[in-house]
Formats: structure tokens, sequence, C-alpha cells
């Protein structure tokens, strides 16, 4: 089994200077096909991970061969060298029938796909790549044998994507329907890399082993295994252009999009292997029709039938207003306007106009689509709150969208106690925010901040290097609500990110790489974040409701904290960070293990699975934006979805035009973040009025009885000493749409023509009438 190997800018480099010298040496015109019987393609490929020429433990074969093929492909970028593959084969699909040869000089021969290529050579595994390398230019051109047709990839029930493409190493393949090869990392660009690329599953798309289990379990450990064995990378030759894919040249924002998921049809290329992966280096292009998209675009979210109000979580990558291009204040961070406008500066966001204006275009009609109630925001610059602030801006733009002012909206506005120097919500460059709308809900008090714990504690590394922590996060903010008086305490948060290490990574020695238990860096910081917000809700009453970018995935420490977590004997703890403390009160001087969690309901994996995903990181996905109810408020849920317009997308279509090029861009919703919003709909009705009326005809004659008007559908007469009564539940109760302060005038008509007033009272009052002939009273119940 090939062993995965980091591919870094500094491997790359290496691989250019690391080859074998021999290998280097000019071209002569002395070698001829023919002359050495070749030895088959098949034979030097074997039926196994490496070439059964070259001895166990060496990375070279020990006798030279000669070997002859029809050309596929010549590649001088990512490799150096040409394709060769026997047209016939052997049948045996076990083996491959293509073969690398390392060949620096290849352009010297003049070859082209369907010529004849001879070498001799040693047969090498270069890093588990079976390949030829030429020994001092034996190598020729031979005669033209036409064009080699791809072999469309197949993978077995019983194998990995892995196993599959070794059978196909080295030779010219494809992918059609039956491949079963969709996309699990979109086309942009890869850092491990340097270079812009994608990655293709068997079946489906990735998911991170710690969404689907809890970490350290056999479960997470053999998804990452997996995962590992399941990806298939997909490579031009050559480093492509900012902002253009070489083997789909119609690229659009509008039409010719490629989302996760989508499967990929008569794409063709050699097929490579390269530090730890496979690589499939296209040799075509492919239209807008090979791509099939499985799961489509949605142009706004679903309308679930019984909803009174809808809440949303959306994290709005980065959305600033403080460069000078844009006007807005500076945040709590920036030192001047200079720093604001810097490369590296204290602005995240947009530095120009024009990138400003197409990310706030893309986040408003993002916005405007979702419609909904209460929307918790991530990633809005901390610039205050006065005009031409980030969080002033976004509501005005939005606001314009809407001609009704019942749907217009407001923000929240921490009181001037809850403010860092009178202006800003905490001390990071970046905040969290709340919009609503006052028509549907009304604000119930001020609100307040829950203050996120800081790290500030020394420690030594394995290799005995001390180093000083000093981390935090950013406060959470909560807002109480009332509707149809009913309470609902929304909690907007944005926990510490994976991105960089705190005090465990440290002392663990995995401060600058991927953590053993793969819940990223800090995660014991983001679990003391958890406690703290658990210890604040359980002090609140009514219906409460947890949004935001918790930087976890649902079956990760600080998801459980605020689930079902339960410390449990025999089973791993749950620890949180140590040297924290929340505004110069210590917290835990060491790490310490959690005993319970707050018993919220993870709203996402109870509607929609398990397999729920706001977010796509390194070709896996997994849900980090999420929504959680307690008991109460779970009953009330009648929705849940995870617009998905950002997480599947490519990043090439963000607002940023780096590594984009001259790509035209949209405004529509896609691409608009990084992340998924995050919508729950709710049931809040309007209280029933309750209302008791007793009608009494004590006449003699038939009466016609009248609420505020109007007569019952059915069963309008009363004859002689009858008695009638109406409740909520009447047909002729529920026509008047009373709401609470509304008042129920009562009357009669005698015969059906003669109208006589009894009298009104508050529809919440019981009431009794009598009717004693051409005269009635009205009469409430004390």
């Amino acid at each position: 089994m090939k062993k995965p190997m980091m591919w870094s800018p500094l491997a790359l480099v290496m691989a250019g200077i690391a080859l074998p010298a021999a290998a280097k040496a000019p071209l002569t015109e002395s070698y001829q096909c023919g002359v050495t019987t070749p030895t088959p393609i098949h034979a030097i490929q074997g039926d196994g991970a490496r070439s059964p020429l070259v001895p166990d433990g060496k990375y070279s074969s020990d006798k030279t061969y000669a070997v002859q093929g029809v050309v596929t492909a010549v590649t001088q970028g990512l490799y150096k060298g040409v394709w060769i593959q026997d047209p016939q084969g052997d049948g045996n699909p076990a083996t491959s029938d293509g073969l690398f040869v390392y060949l620096r000089d290849a352009q010297q021969l003049d070859l082209a796909p369907g010529d004849t290529l001879c070498a001799s050579g040693k047969v090498k595994e270069y890093y588990g790549h079976t390949q030829l390398g030429v020994t001092d230019g034996q190598v020729a051109k031979g005669a033209y044998q036409g064009d080699v047709l791809p072999t469309a990839i197949r993978v077995g029930a019983e194998e990995s994507l892995y196993q599959a493409l070794e059978r196909y190493e080295g030779m010219k393949v494809t992918m059609d329907a039956d491949s079963e090869l969709v996309i699990t990392r979109n086309f942009g660009f890869d850092y491990d890399a340097f270079r812009n690329n994608m990655v293709l599953t068997h079946q489906a798309p990735l998911y991170k082993p710690t969404q689907l289990y809890p970490a350290l379990t056999p479960g997470a450990e053999a998804l990452a295994e997996k995962n590992a064995q399941n990806q298939l990378y997909i490579e031009t030759d050559n480093k492509a252009k900012d902002g253009e894919i070489p083997y789909f040249p119609g690229l659009d924002a509008e039409q010719g999009y490629l989302r996760i998921g989508d499967r990929i049809e008569r794409l063709s290329g050699v097929l490579g292997y390269s530090y730890g992966q496979y690589r499939l280096v296209a040799t075509n292009t492919i239209t807008a029709g090979d791509i099939v998209h499985r799961n489509d675009r949605q142009a706004a979210p679903k309308t679930v039938t019984g909803t009174d109000i809808k809440v949303a979580s959306f994290n709005v990558l980065n959305y600033f207003t403080s460069a000078s291009a844009v006007g807005g204040p500076l945040n709590v961070t920036c030192e001047d306007q200079a720093d604001a406008d810097a490369n590296r500066g204290c602005n995240r966001g947009a530095k120009t106009a024009a990138e400003f204006e197409l990310q706030r275009s893309k986040i408003v009609n993002a916005l405007t689509a979702m419609d909904a109630d209460i929307v918790g925001l991530m990633e809005i610059e901390n610039n205050g709150f006065a005009a031409g602030s980030a969080i002033d801006d976004l509501v005005t733009q939005l606001n314009a969208q809407f001609a009704d002012p019942r749907d217009h909206y407001q923000f929240v506005e921490p009181s001037e106690a809850e403010k860092n120097q009178g202006a800003y919500f905490g001390s990071d460059a970046i905040m969290v925010g709340m919009i609503y709308r006052p028509a549907t809900v009304a604000l119930a008090g001020n609100a307040q901040a829950i203050p996120m714990p800081e790290q500030h504690i020394s420690g030594e590394s394995p290799d005995g290097e001390t180093k000083t922590l000093d981390k935090y996060q950013r406060d959470s903010l909560l807002q109480r609500f009332m509707i149809n008086d009913q309470p609902l305490s929304v909690v907007v948060n944005h926990f510490k990110s994976k991105g960089s290490g705190c005090y465990e990574d440290w002392v663990a020695g995995e401060f600058d790489s991927e953590t053993a238990d793969l819940q990223g860096r800090c995660n014991e910081f983001r679990v003391s974040a958890a406690v703290a917000l658990r210890d604040r809700l359980n002090t609140v009453d009514g219906d409460v409701l947890i949004l935001g970018d918790l930087n976890a995935y649902a079956q990760e420490d600080p998801v459980r904290v605020l689930t079902d977590y339960q410390r449990t004997e025999g089973q791993r703890d749950i620890l949180t960070a140590a040297g924290t403390e929340i505004r110069g009160v210590p917290m835990h001087a060491t790490g310490q293990p959690v005993e319970y969690g707050l018993g919220y309901t993870n709203l996402a994996t109870d509607w929609l699975g398990d397999k729920a995903y706001s977010y796509s990181f390194s070709g896996e996905l997994g849900a980090l934006d999420h929504a959680l109810a307690n008991a109460s408020l779970a009953s009330k849920v009648v929705g849940v979805e995870e617009w998905h317009i950002n997480s599947v997308e490519s990043t090439l279509f963000e607002y940023s035009r780096k590594y984009t090029g001259d790509l035209v861009k949209s405004n529509n919703a896609f691409s608009s973040s990084d992340h998924d919003p995050v919508l729950i709909s709710l049931d809040y009705p309007e209280p029933v009025v309750p209302v008791s009326v007793t009608v009494n005809n004590r006449s003699i004659l038939p009466i016609v009885p009248l609420l505020n008007g109007q007569k019952s559908p059915a069963h309008a007469w009363m004859k002689w000493r009858s008695v009638r009564e109406f409740d909520q539940r009447s047909p002729l109760v529920q026509s008047l749409d009373l709401k609470r302060d509304d008042r129920i005038t009562v009357s009669v008509k005698a015969l059906g023509l003669f109208p006589v007033y009894c009298g009104s009272a508050p529809a919440e009052e019981p009431m009794t009438v009598k009717y004693t002939g051409f005269r009635c009273q009205l009469t409430q119940a004390l």
C-alpha cells in the first residue's frame, strides 16, 4: 500500500533537483527501436503496488530493461517525461498497460500522441510511482501507430479507489457515469501544492471523521483511513492561470459551474502518482454537458408550511467597510487608515471598491432570499454601530431590497456597559452581530455579552522550547425577543478557529501540524468556551437558541459539551484548556474534565441526519455552523435547512480577486461566503383568545345571534327556550380572527329581521346573553 506524503512548495522544488543524474544526459541518435527485445509494460507494472522488477527495500531495479509503447502524452511540467502504453495490453485488469518514462528532454524527440517510443533504463519506484529512468540517452522515436483510446476507470465492489487506480497507473484513462467519480474538493487554490487543482472521490463526497464520530473512536479512525484511500487529484501539466480551468474552458459563474458532489464524465488524462496521491493529468477538455449536477443550485431556501418565525445563522466572510475605498470607520484593532489599507493590515476583507461592491451584493442577495426574521452574523467588522460601520452598511443595503417597511431590519446594538471603548463589541477585528425585523419580533431588554475565556500560560514543547501563549476568543451576543407574548433568547457565537495553535497543541508538539485527534488546534480552548456558554445559559429561562460558527464539527468536543455529553468511566474525557480566565477572573489553571453537557438538541443532525454540512475543508464536508435548541424550543421547530450556496461552490467565484485573474464573476448568492447559512423555521402561533359566549332565548320568537355583526355559518336560528354556546373552536368565532384586547359585540335579530343590541365586552371575558322579547341583556361573569 502506498503511503501518503506531504506535497509542499519546497517538495516541488526538491523534486526538480533530486532526480537521477543519468536521466539528464542529452539524447543520442545511437538508440533505435528493435535493438533490444522490449519487456512488456504489464510485466514491469505487475499486479501490486510495486513493480516486481524492483527488489524490496530498493527504489531501482538491478537490471536495465527495454520498453516499447505508444505515446499517450508528453508532459514537461508536473511530470517531466513521456507516457506510453501497450495498445493491446495483456487482458489482465489487475496489471497496468501504461508506464511513465522519465525524460527531461523529451521535446528533442518531437514526440506526439500516437508515436512509438522505445527506451532502455532501470525500473524505479520513485516515491511510489512506477516508472522507467532512461539510461544514457537510450531512447528513440518509432513509427506513428495512432492514438490510444482511454480506458474508463472502474472501482470494484471490494476495493478502494486507491486500489483501483493502482491498476491504471501510467495509463490513459477516462471517466464515465459508471466510474462514479464526483467532486469532493472543488477547483481552487491548493496551498500544499501551491497551484490550482481539484479532487475527485468515488461515489460520494468525503466527510470529516469527527462530523460522524467522536474523536479517537474506532469509527473516526477508520473513516480517516478510508478517506485517505479515496482521492484522485485532477491536475494540469502546467500550472493553471489564475481564474482558469484548462480542462474546462467554459467555467462561468452563472451556468458553467462546478459543485462538490457533481459527477464528472468524459474527462481524460494520464494517471500518475506523486507526493502520496494519485494524479490525473488532464489531456482533453470537457463542457458543461459533461458535469452532472446531482445536487444542483437552489435559488432560495425552501418555504416551510406552518412557519411563523424564521431564524438564521450566516458567516459573512469578513464583511469590512474600513478600507479607504469604502469609507467606513476603523475597527478596534486599526492603528490608522494606512493600517486598514495595508495588504496585511487590520482590514481582513475587501480593499477595493469593486471587491466590496461585489461582496456586498452577494451577501445582500443571499440575505434577501433567506427572508429570515432574526439573523445571527459572524465575521462582520468590529468597527462600531454608527453610520458607515459594517453592520449599519449591511442593514441599510438590505433594507433597500424591501419596499414594505414591515420587512425592514434593525441591528441589535449592545448597551454602553457591554461595549469596548464605548463603540466596539469586543477587541477583535471581527465580531458577532444580530439583525431582526421589528415588525415581526420585539426586543425584550438589552443585548448582553457572554464573555469568552482567554488563555495566558507558558509551556514547553517536546523539543524543549518554551513559549508564552496569549489566546483570545470573541464574546458571544445574547438577545431576548418576544414573539406573540412568548420569549425567545438567541445567542450568536464564533468560537476560536482551528487555524493557530494553543497551549495544549504546543506541549503536544502539534502547534504547526494536524492534531492526532483530528479535532484541529485549540480544541480544549473551544471546550472552555462551550463550558462558559453552558454555565451562562443554565440561568436563562424560556426558549433558547444557540447559533453560530463554533469551529467544531458535530461530534467534536465543544458541540458535545453543548448537547448530550455525559462523562462516563472508561471513555475518553473531554478536557478544558489550561491557564484560562474570563475578564480577569481565573477559570481553570489546569485542564479539567467536563462532567456534563448542556443537553441542547443539534437541530441540523436531528432533522437532516449526521451528514448535515455547512463547510468544506481539505476535501471533506462537515458542519461548523450550528443551531442548538433547548427542549422547549426544539418542540416548536417545523423545519431546518442548510442552504448550500457556499460550501460546495468554487472559491474562484468569491469576491476576492486573489488567484482569480480576469474571471467574470456574478453578484448572485453563490460563493457569497465560505460557510452555508443555516435556517430554522419555528412555529410561534398567535395565542388563541379564550372566548365564552352563552346565548339564552327566553322569547317565543325565533332569533339569530350575531357576534360582531356576523351570524353563525350553520344552524343560525334559535328557537324558544334554546341555549347556544360559542367558544374559540366555534366556526363563527374563528371567522372573527380575534386578537388580544379585541371586543365582542353581541346582538340578535328577532324573526331574523329586527336587530336588538345586547352589549359588548372584552373577547377574553366570559359573557352570558339573555333575550326576553325585544329586550336583550349581556352579563359578564365575575
